[in-house]
This record gives C-alpha cells, structure tokens and sequence, in this order.
C-alpha cells in the first residue's frame, strides 16, 4: 500500500494531534498505551486510550471501502513508517513509560503493535516475538544434535 502525500499529511495530523493531548511537560503523566482504531469501511482512524475515551479522530480518504484483503497489514506499515518520522514527538509524550502505539480493527481487536516506547528501549513493528517458536526449534535441534 502505497499512501499518497495527502495521506501522510492526514496520518501525520493524526499523530501529532495525540500528542498534543499529552504535551511532556505536565505534571500528571497518565498511564496509557494509544489505541490506533481503524475501520476499513469508513476509513475513520481514530486514538483512544486504555479507558476507550476518544483522543483525535480523522478520515483517511484513500482507505475508505478499501477492499484489500492485506488492508491491516498494509495501514500497519504506512502507521509504523509515520511513527519512526515522527520519533522525536513520539517518544516525548507526557505519558509514563513504556507506554506503545496498538493498532485495532473497529471490533477493538488488536491488529498490530505499532511503535513501543521504553526508557532505553524503543520497538518498531511487527510481533515482538515473531519468529521465536522458529529460533527455539533450531536451537533445540542443533543442541540434541551436539550429544
């Protein structure tokens, strides 16, 4: 999925209108993850918080009724893409660490992690463990192997 310049302007809104909802100056820093909703229908892309209380919302007219079997996969990438761009108003949030960006289909059921911010840590895209069963597997095998 390739998002035109008009997109990235939507999506880039979007992620700077969250952080302004959490400037990192305040004193009271919430303890939340961002839940990134977005409904494939509509194309509305909308951020909550753990309490489901609405932070910023905006339509991203290229995913309306888009019908693409891959349509999360393909918004996950274009979300994470933005969110490295705008790493240095991401991670500066006024939100205790580590706190992470979650994208969700409009059912809430969590699609993809997006962007996870730690102290010393800072994750971008996919599973955190992908792949892991795989990297046992051969470990173990190469490990009965040495015996």
């Amino acid at each position: 999925m390739k998002p035109s310049n008009q997109s990235i302007q939507q999506i880039e809104r979007f992620f700077k209108k969250v952080a302004d909802k959490f400037p990192e100056d305040t004193d009271s820093m919430p303890m939340t993850d961002i839940h990134v909703r977005l409904t494939q229908d509509s194309g509305d892309l909308m951020a909550f918080d753990d309490d489901d209380n609405e932070i910023t919302r905006c339509v991203v007219d290229e995913w309306i009724d888009n019908k693409d079997e891959d349509f999360y996969k393909g918004a996950a990438a274009v979300l994470r893409k933005q969110l490295t761009k705008m790493k240095s108003v991401v991670e500066h949030m006024g939100i205790m660490k580590p706190y992470s960006f979650v994208l969700e289909n409009d059912d809430k059921e969590n699609v993809a992690e997006l962007y996870v911010v730690d102290d010393d840590t800072v994750i971008i895209g996919g599973d955190l463990m992908d792949g892991l069963d795989k990297d046992l597997d051969t470990f173990f095998d190469n490990l009965m192997k040495e015996n």
